[in-house]
């Protein structure tokens, strides 16, 4: 699927407010056609205000929302024939099969897809006569995924996609994710799993108490990270303190049981190997590895301070 220029869902200085306290405040971002988008950020950051904002669950107190030129609350039906949306919390009737869940969901669009290949690709065929009720947690959420994509949608809103599933299911998940991208529909992923927005997100919009922290691809979102490159070794012998203090671009040192952890840039590597043969000092199980999209998380967003 090529990813065009143009945008299919536009957020411009989205403000939501509750008690008084802004729980998204001066959002904005656009969301290009065919692209899978993500969208990161700690507990209570307002991700869920925002997409519920997208879907049109939520009315802006400031601000605009635009899927595909509509909006969300005013063109409700239009867009909810174009909008497929599994949300973070949801329930059906318990005594609904998985079967009559699909052909319900598939009934309320013009052109759904045959829900049956979904439903394989689920691992839910063999669900299909169970009621809602009698549904393991994952298996729940393996249906909601379903029903927001049986309607053939031209965006499907993704919230915490993969929570509850086993490691399988969510690698499988994953692939199912792909190829609806590349099938042509535009994603809006919600997650807080990186591995699983590092896999799949083609950009991602760091949201920190109500505000866009950052919004890069997740290669530039590591290479903002303070540390950009992970270091660790055990020396030789005693490393001179003031001298690895001074290295280029360090952003952190820690010792624990004599192995040392520095992060920084290439060339804080470069330096440190110069330093340690200018001392005669051997680096044992020498590590270089790059950062994480946790590591540029935790930086970007201040989580785990104090």
């Amino acid at each position: 699927m090529t990813i065009t220029s143009a945008p299919l869902i536009e957020v411009t200085g989205l403000r939501k407010t509750y008690a008084g306290r802004a729980v998204v405040d001066g959002v904005s971002f656009g969301v290009r056609e065919g692209e899978i988008f993500g969208i990161l950020g700690p507990n209570g950051a307002g991700k869920t205000t925002t997409v519920e904002c997208v879907e049109g669950l939520r009315t802006a107190d400031e601000g605009s929302v635009r899927v595909a030129g509509l909006d969300p609350v005013r063109d409700h039906a239009k867009v909810t024939g174009i909008l497929g949306a599994q949300l973070q919390e949801s329930e059906i009737q318990a005594k609904l099969t998985v079967r009559e869940a699909l052909e319900l969901y598939a009934s309320f669009y013009p052109d759904p897809l045959d829900w049956g290949p979904l439903a394989e690709r689920l691992r839910l065929n063999d669900k299909l006569t169970t009621r809602f009720a009698k549904l393991s947690g994952g298996q729940k959420q393996r249906l909601f995924i379903a029903l927001a994509l049986v309607g053939n949608p031209r965006v499907v809103v993704l919230d915490e996609l993969t929570t509850g599933l086993d490691p399988r299911s969510r690698r499988d998940t994953w692939q199912l994710i792909e190829d609806v991208r590349d099938s042509g529909v535009t994603v809006l992923l919600v997650t807080h799993f990186m591995e699983e927005a590092q896999r799949l997100c083609d950009r991602i919009a760091v949201i920190d108490q109500g505000k866009v922290a950052a919004l890069d691809t997740p290669e530039g979102l590591i290479r903002q990270a303070a540390g950009a490159t992970v270091i660790s070794f055990t020396p030789s012998a005693p490393l001179p303190q003031a001298e690895l203090a001074a290295l280029p671009a360090l952003a952190s040192v820690a010792e624990k049981d004599g192995r040392f952890t520095l992060t920084g840039g290439e060339e804080t590597v470069d330096a440190l190997l110069t330093l340690l043969a200018r001392h005669h000092i051997t680096a044992h199980q020498l590590r270089v590895a790059d950062a994480t999209l946790d590591d540029a998380f935790l930086d970007l967003t201040g989580a785990g301070q104090s």
